[in-house]
């Protein structure tokens, strides 16, 4: 199967399915000299592993990541480095019903005409459950990016029609409540309505949005390697995701140039913008102010409702899908938005090690 590699430089390849053995990632390109452990990995999986929150799969899973190579004493050794999560809560049980049909809203059907096969066990490299690589690759390329004074943050934007008022903005309060939003008052709403999709057996998308501060201009290629082009790239390919924003997004669409033109000015002997409508993107380069972008997420597509579809065989069916599901896939995908966002940054900041003669000079002429 093609299409499990991502990056140039920093390159990560996800693997396993949803009830295999064990799912996880080979991450190439890491410089070494990372202090890294397990546990820098965990805190980012734990973020998004099932059965924590009442808006979450009931599935029971630990998530407990294991590093298998290109770390010694602490450290990457700049050889790649290979991680590994075991599945330990398998119920494939409750997926051997929909081995004949295909689930609504599902990929399903399209998985079944491109191989002529699938793995209807939760999935397989359709779940959800695929995320952890990118999340502990992430975890990584986060890493790195603290190095040098760069953060990527993302948080629930929006759930349903809910959205945050960014007046309210506490970041903290989104790492402590069931939603993932940064505004108790609007963190309530979307809990309400949740219940409220929960008792009618239905589900709920919503919105993520990301925040890369710090970010020096110049990074981003000008034609088919723009930055916020290879930002939609990564974004997009997450499960569910059906749409990608950056700056004013479509927003920009109904403006007029007089307002969506970010001035430049002067200022500590730097150029900056009065306003940020592109966020943080001008031609597909970074142009040092923050990088703001949002992923939309259709809501979960395995509800507990009665439904039309159809079987293998062409047999015109009505099916309810049975299991344990999310309620809103969001909440756990914040840390999934996060860790793309960052492995895509990590990425072409190392690719733009060689755009300039000066900057390759300056290295090697420092070379003892």
């Amino acid at each position: 199967m093609a299409g499990s590699t991502f990056g140039t430089i920093f390159k990560i390849t996800t693997w396993g399915e949803s009830h295999g053995a064990a799912l996880g990632v080979v991450v190439d390109g890491c410089p070494a000299g990372l202090v890294l452990n397990e546990e820098n990995i965990q805190t980012f999986l734990d973020r998004r592993k099932p059965g924590v929150t009442k808006f979450a799969t009931q599935r029971k899973e630990a998530d407990s990541v294991e590093i298998l190579s290109g770390v010694f004493e602490g450290k990457t050794t700049g050889t790649p480095i290979s991680m590994l999560v075991r599945n330990t809560s398998q119920r494939s049980a409750d997926y051997s019903e929909i081995a004949s049909y295909y689930r609504p809203g599902h990929a399903d059907y399209t998985f079944d005409q491109k191989y002529g096969f699938r793995d209807y066990r939760g999935g397989g490299r359709s779940s959800g459950r695929e995320t952890i690589g990118r999340v502990a690759a992430g975890a990584i390329a986060s890493k790195l990016l603290e190095q040098l004074g760069i953060s990527v943050t993302a948080y629930t934007y929006a759930i349903g029609d809910i959205e945050i008022n960014m007046e309210n903005f506490d970041l903290n309060e989104a790492r402590n409540n069931h939603t993932g939003m940064p505004d108790r008052e609007a963190a309530e709403k979307a809990a309400a309505y949740l219940q409220e999709c929960m008792k009618n057996l239905d589900s709920a998308g919503g919105v993520v949005a990301c925040s890369v501060k710090n970010m020096p201009s110049g990074i981003g290629e000008p034609v088919f390697e723009k930055l916020d082009a290879n930002l939609a790239k990564a974004i997009l390919s997450i499960g569910a995701v059906k749409a990608f924003e950056i700056g004013d997004g479509t927003m920009a669409a109904k403006s007029k140039g007089s307002i969506n033109n970010d001035c430049f000015c002067m200022k500590n002997g730097a150029v900056i913008k009065t306003t940020n409508h592109a966020g943080g993107v001008l031609g597909g380069i970074s142009d040092g102010s923050e990088i703001l972008l949002k992923a939309y997420f259709k809501p979960t597509p395995s509800i507990f409702q009665e439904q039309e579809t159809v079987k293998r065989n062409g047999e015109n069916i009505t099916v309810q899908i049975k299991g344990r599901h999310d309620p809103i896939i969001v909440p756990r995908a914040v840390v999934v938005v996060e860790a793309m966002t960052a492995i895509t940054i990590l990425d072409m900041l190392l690719q733009n090690m060689t755009a300039r003669l000066d900057n390759i000079q300056t290295f090697y002429n420092n070379i003892g």
